[in-house]
């Protein structure tokens, strides 16, 4: 089977991670700093050959990919295949909020073991298993073409921690930024070839993008921010 080339990408800016509010997978739209995000990735990609098109169905990766499929004439394929992670009861909830009301669903996240699941959500060992799965379905339908994939942080990490061959125990250890392309290949067998990873070139000049954590929070929680 041939290869499959993989160009991957994290929503756009919203508000909620200005606000370093967890997402997971509630309904979250652009912000306007992402709608510009998201037209600059268009026009970043306007004259690179792209066979297909999937898409988390969340809104905020809907929108970041809209402006291409308006350009381009593209079909978009949605795919819950491809949502961020289930934070489950901590979703829409600021990490202030958080380490104040729950103090020990705080204490348990940030251990970041991999087979600790908040309540109502997904472990990160089965978060990772849903990306794979998801994966691997899109590379091999699409074998020896070139796929864009609309997505979110917390799945880019668990790529990232697959092509390195890192525990999913312990905190995001990559940068990953908003409307950032990453390329990987998919070869025969699954063996993942990274490419280009957070190259966000095309955002120069734009207002920087959120820290990792809120200052008054980030003693301690270093690699933590909710996607």
């Amino acid at each position: 089977m041939p290869s499959t080339d993989l160009l991957l990408i994290r929503h756009g800016e919203t508000d909620w991670n200005r606000q370093h509010r967890f997402q997971g997978q509630l309904d979250v739209p652009l912000n306007a700093l992402g709608q510009t995000q998201a037209a600059r990735l268009a026009e970043r990609l306007m004259d690179e050959p792209i066979d297909a098109l999937v898409c988390s169905d969340l809104a905020r990766a809907q929108a970041t990919a809209a402006p291409l499929v308006q350009q381009r004439g593209l079909t978009l394929r949605s795919d819950s295949g491809w949502r961020e992670q289930s934070f489950g009861v901590l979703e829409g909830l600021t990490v202030p909020t958080i380490r104040t009301e729950h103090p020990e669903l705080w204490a348990q996240w940030i251990r970041h073991a991999a087979d600790y699941a908040l309540p109502g959500g997904e472990s990160p060992r089965q978060f990772h298993t849903r990306v794979l799965a998801a994966l691997q379905a899109v590379a091999e339908a699409h074998a020896g073409q070139r796929v864009m994939v609309v997505t979110h942080g917390g799945v880019l990490d668990m790529l990232w921690r697959t092509v390195h061959g890192l525990s999913l125990d312990g905190p995001r250890a990559c940068a990953i930024p908003n409307a950032g392309l990453n390329r990987l290949r998919w070869h025969a067998g699954g063996a993942l070839e990274l490419l280009v990873w957070a190259d966000d070139a095309h955002l120069q000049g734009l207002p920087s993008q959120p820290s990792t954590v809120p200052a008054s929070v980030a003693a301690g929680v270093a690699g933590i921010r909710p996607a």
